[in-house]
């Protein structure tokens, strides 16, 4: 093989470009996805075609064997095709949220209550007083205030009788939100509290990111429960189906793991390997979803109950998720909320 033919790839015999595989097949706009096949390159030192649909996207890299694409503005779900030399390869699906609330500043996953209304925070810099600090969007994707007054909302969960409740990394409170957008003080004097999650027998856990998970009891009395390296950002809750608490928080590594904290408190490590985690959920299936990097790509990371990770959702930005009724998703990135069509089940947060 000539060098000309190393550097460019053995051609594709017939010159239509084939797809294989697209992965991941779910991106927001602005995800990258690896496009794999067959006579992929176009004449030499040329770049080829990538149509998500009717909109062309950004080429990254490309080689006779794989594109890496770039999911453009203004692309839905649909077909992607690559197209070559005036030849269009097969179509291959790819998924892609849709945006339905924007101009927010969430910092973790978004909640929603048990009519499927979804809520998420304007949370703002640290000590920043904004007009709205949780907004409402209802199942016609219609955005209302619903929260004023409160510095730095930072995470939302609701107990088993749909009772939400939110912390503040401001002042190291969780505060109780009546259905009007009223709240009182449900528990403070917990740090820089960020993330927040009930189990089974609704306790309320709260993360400070200074090193601290703390637990509240239903008489409000509150315990620490385990001790972590500190965040430089927060620490992000989620309950899995045995009982066990995970926890993400990012350090100043690029090689963070997802901690497992027993019913006693101890400290595990599920997984390392992540960069900058934020905010996770359970599906159905007890496989582990978190907002982070996995080898340099940003998106939505599947890891199943045997430690495998795969990216599953391309997108930058993301800082959380909450799986929908409808087998669908809603993803959080740091200024909007999106709506991501996906067949898999949640794990409900509150089992009986």
């Amino acid at each position: 093989m000539g060098f000309s033919d190393r550097v460019l790839g053995k051609k594709n015999v017939n010159g239509a470009p084939h797809i294989e595989s697209v992965s991941p097949e779910l991106a927001l706009a602005g995800g990258e996805v690896r496009i794999a096949g067959s006579g992929l390159r176009p004449q030499p030192w040329q770049r080829p075609r990538v149509q998500f649909g009717e909109v062309e996207g950004g080429i990254v890299v490309s080689a006779d064997s794989f594109v890496i694409a770039r999911v453009p503005e203004g692309a839905n779900s649909g077909s992607v095709v690559v197209a070559t030399d005036g030849h269009v390869s097969n179509a291959h699906t790819v998924k892609v949220a849709v945006p339905i609330a924007e101009n927010l500043h969430p910092v973790t996953n978004p909640a929603l209550d048990n009519q499927g209304n979804i809520y998420a925070t304007f949370s703002g810099s640290r000590g920043q007083q904004v007009p709205v600090a949780i907004f409402k969007i209802d199942t016609n994707y219609t955005v209302k205030p619903f929260v004023a007054n409160m510095m730095n909302a930072t995470a939302i969960a609701f107990d088993r009788q749909g009772q939400m409740y939110v912390s503040s990394r401001f002042d190291g409170a969780v505060y109780r939100v009546a259905p009007n957008g009223t709240m009182t003080t449900y528990a403070e004097g917990m740090g820089v509290a960020t993330g927040i999650a009930f189990d089974r027998n609704q306790n309320l856990y709260v993360g400070d990111r200074s090193g601290t998970i703390f637990k509240i009891g239903l008489d409000q009395q509150v315990f620490v429960f385990a001790t972590l390296e500190p965040s430089v950002s927060a620490y992000h809750l989620a309950f899995g189906p045995q009982g066990d608490l995970f926890v993400t928080g990012s350090t100043t590594s690029s090689f963070d793991c997802v901690h497992r904290i027993d019913p006693q408190g101890t400290v595990h490590t599920f997984f390392r390997g992540l960069g900058r985690p934020q905010g996770l959920a359970f599906d159905s299936l007890a496989n582990l979803y978190v907002a982070a990097s996995l080898s340099g790509k940003r998106g939505i990371v599947k890891i199943t109950p045997e430690g495998k990770a795969s990216l599953e959702v391309a997108g930058h930005g993301l800082v959380g998720l909450a799986f929908a009724p409808g087998r669908s998703v809603i993803l959080a990135t740091t200024d909007a909320v999106h709506h991501l069509s996906w067949n898999i089940p949640g794990l409900p947060l509150l089992p009986e």
